[in-house]
């Protein structure tokens, strides 16, 4: 068992008390309650516009940010969402001053007239809260506070537009700090700082780490853990990636993770494995930095051990049997498999009986030990991958998170996931990906232009009935 770890806010008010410059004391003398009723909003505005009035210079500027952000962190749920409604409905753009720039803009004669203008209505677009939002970049833990504050506001987005307008403008700015090109690449070892280690274990989201002899024998030497940080966060790890250096491409999840396996020796690997791939910050979501992660571990890894000849995945397939549950319509079955369903079902629906052994796969499922279901599961599975979409995109997210870096789907695997998440979400299915250098910018090209998804042969003769 892992020790409980501090909750996300406290740890982040006391690393908030401990590093920003509180400087007003009366601030925090006069505190809101935690609810933030009615009488204290009147006070939180009086905080909010000290901040957008700029006096003082940038000391005072970052110190009176440091207090607001202070106290929204001493609020409750109830007083954070009052919090956010009132940066979003009370320091949005004004539409009346925006109109009338319009108006004058249309009644410019001049071309420098008209420039003038031009940079007034690009001002007055600017929310006054993005300034205010700003100013957390100046503080240390500054663009933490507002990675975790949007990772709060997202829940409470929908069917709100005014907060939804507040997230957009949340992530714009997350957007241009976080460019890749502002990140650091680390690879992460045995020997990396507990606290950090720590992190892998809390963040991991798609194979759980189960204990620290688990997570060490996923950092030996025939393993690779990657992950990116940024210079304002670098305790907090982005994204990270694992990855197994193996012979030929690896069939399930099991062998990859089996503590009793020997380590393959340097330079014997011909193939790297990318088995898990996790974002770490809940308020990153929709910045993409994730295709960067594994064409830079790609090129980082051809270049250290050139026998590698092949890079591809061992992914699950998260949406599978979701979607079948609620597009039962798809669900069309061959002369073949319906004569087998209903062997199988003895007398009852064919449809029925098919989503009540997949409820009941876990008792029946084994590596070694085939499915009568195999065929019609591995088929339906390959049809899904290939013709589920919304719009031109993959419906299952892990498939479009590949299929837009230009990997190719090149194989499903039969029982490759036995655990009890594997079998809930795939039937115990999973999927490699293979990224050949040569092919990566024509699929990508080919997929984000027009939803063709680069697929081996076997698997497209798989998908057809």
């Amino acid at each position: 068992m892992f020790e409980r770890e501090e909750p996300l806010w406290d740890r982040t008010l006391r690393r908030m008390r401990l590093i920003w410059p509180l400087g007003d004391q009366t601030a925090l003398k006069n505190s809101v309650d935690a609810d933030l009723p009615d009488g204290d909003v009147e006070k939180l505005r009086a905080r909010i516009n000290a901040c957008l009035e700029g006096r003082g210079g940038e000391v005072s500027a970052r110190t009176r940010a440091a207090e607001l952000g202070e106290t929204y962190l001493v609020l409750n749920s109830q007083g954070r969402k009052r919090f956010l409604q009132l940066l979003s409905k009370e320091y949005d753009v004004n539409n009346e001053a925006v109109e009338a720039a319009i108006a004058a803009r249309s009644q410019g004669s001049g071309p420098a007239e008209q420039r003038q203008s031009n940079h007034a209505l690009r001002q007055m677009l600017i929310p006054p809260r993005t300034q205010l939002l700003r100013q957390f970049n100046g503080l240390q833990e500054g663009v933490k506070f507002l990675v975790d504050l949007r990772a709060e506001l997202l829940p409470l987005t929908a069917g709100d537009p005014a907060l939804k307008s507040l997230d957009q403008d949340i992530l714009g700015l997350l957007s241009s700090w976080f460019d890749v090109g502002f990140l650091d690449l680390q690879r992460i070892t045995w020997e990396t700082p507990a606290t950090l280690l720590e992190k892998l274990i809390k963040y991991e989201a798609v194979h759980a780490i189960k204990s620290w002899q688990d997570l060490k024998n996923r950092l030996r030497e025939d393993r690779r853990c990657f992950a990116y940080f940024h210079p304002r966060m670098p305790q907090e790890p982005l994204i990270f990636v694992e990855v197994a250096l193996v012979n030929g491409i690896a069939a399930n999840i099991h062998d990859l993770l089996d503590e009793s396996k020997p380590t393959l020796p340097q330079g014997q690997a011909d193939c790297a494995i990318f088995y898990s791939i996790s974002n770490c910050q809940a308020g990153l979501a929709g910045v993409g930095f994730g295709n960067f992660l594994i064409k830079n571990v790609v090129k980082d890894l051809s270049a250290k051990l050139p026998n590698l000849k092949t890079f591809s995945t061992l992914s699950p397939i998260p949406g599978f049997l979701t979607y079948l549950r609620k597009h039962p319509e798809k669900l069309v079955f061959s002369e073949r498999e319906l004569k087998l369903l209903k062997e199988m079902a003895r007398g009852s629906d064919a449809k029925e009986f098919f989503f009540t052994a997949i409820d009941n796969l876990k008792e029946h499922l084994k590596e070694d030990s085939p499915h009568p279901l195999k065929p019609i599961l591995l088929r339906l599975c390959a049809s899904y991958l290939l013709s589920a979409k919304k719009n031109l995109q993959a419906f299952d997210r892990v498939s479009h998170f590949h299929l837009s870096n230009g990997a190719k789907i090149e194989r499903i695997n039969w029982a490759a996931d036995l655990s009890e998440k594997g079998i809930g979400q795939s039937a115990g299915m999973m999927v490699n990906y293979l990224y050949q250098l040569s092919h990566i910018e024509k699929n990508h090209e080919s997929y984000t232009g027009s939803g063709g998804i680069a697929v081996s042969s076997a698997v497209n003769k798989m998908a057809k009935l």
